[in-house]
């Protein structure tokens, strides 16, 4: 039994990003016709960057990398802005990789794991945390702002078996964690909920990164090695 769909596949076509100072940006992503070949890119900083083979990173300090591989956001959710904001907006408006149909892509667990098409699965990882980048694209007042409080944030995923994507991929649910948050639950806590940030560390799967963090927030303490 199927959970939903990718409706689109994005890839970035690179452009200058004066927000950030930086040569290049790949949130400007369009809808492809292709299969496109997904993989774990690496490290954050040097390794290939995005998940997706083509797939420019401009800001590779702080996007991109095994725990930022694929970013998707639900058509349903971009539905929710289009009436917020008056205003259309395709698949790839937010910068996403796939654009998907049917499927609770805030709502799911971290540490699920969907099967996509025959070959690829990927596990979610966490959020996405908007930036300077996202602001300057969006041309909304406040949006940083909206966009966390809204807490519609679409999902990282971790790549756990390569493949091939396409629009019209079914996407299953194949593994759901015992013990885990939802990416809004997480989220939610992680921007502004500080006294309930150990429900985070109930999710086995949240990158190893963002784990040092919060075990940091909590003790005050640096972490060790």
């Amino acid at each position: 039994m199927t959970d939903g769909k990718v409706l689109t596949v994005n890839v970035g076509v690179p452009r200058s990003n004066p927000a950030k100072k930086l040569a290049m940006t790949g949130i400007d992503k369009r809808p492809v016709d292709h299969p496109v070949y997904v993989r774990a890119p690496g490290p954050k900083t040097t390794g290939l960057h995005s998940g997706l083979v083509g797939d420019p990173i401009g800001d590779v300090k702080n996007h991109g990398g095994d725990d930022q591989a694929v970013y998707a956001y639900a058509r349903e959710d971009y539905d929710w802005w289009q009436e917020e904001l008056g205003r259309n907006l395709a698949g790839g408006a937010f910068g996403e990789n796939l654009t998907t149909l049917g499927i609770d892509v805030c709502g799911a667990l971290i540490g699920e794991i969907w099967r996509i098409g025959d070959e690829l699965e990927l596990q979610t990882t966490f959020g996405r945390i908007p930036c300077a980048t996202f602001q300057a694209r969006m041309e909304e007042p406040r949006w940083l702002k909206r966009f966390t409080k809204v807490n519609r944030t679409g999902a990282y995923f971790r790549v756990i078996t390569p493949g091939h994507v396409r629009a019209g991929d079914e996407i299953t649910v194949v593994h759901r964690p015992a013990k885990s948050v939802s990416i809004a639950e997480a989220f939610g806590v992680y921007m502004s909920d500080p006294a309930s940030l150990g429900r985070l560390l109930d999710a086995e799967a949240l990158p190893e990164e963002l784990r040092e963090e919060v075990t940091y927030r909590l003790t005050r303490v640096a972490p060790k090695g």
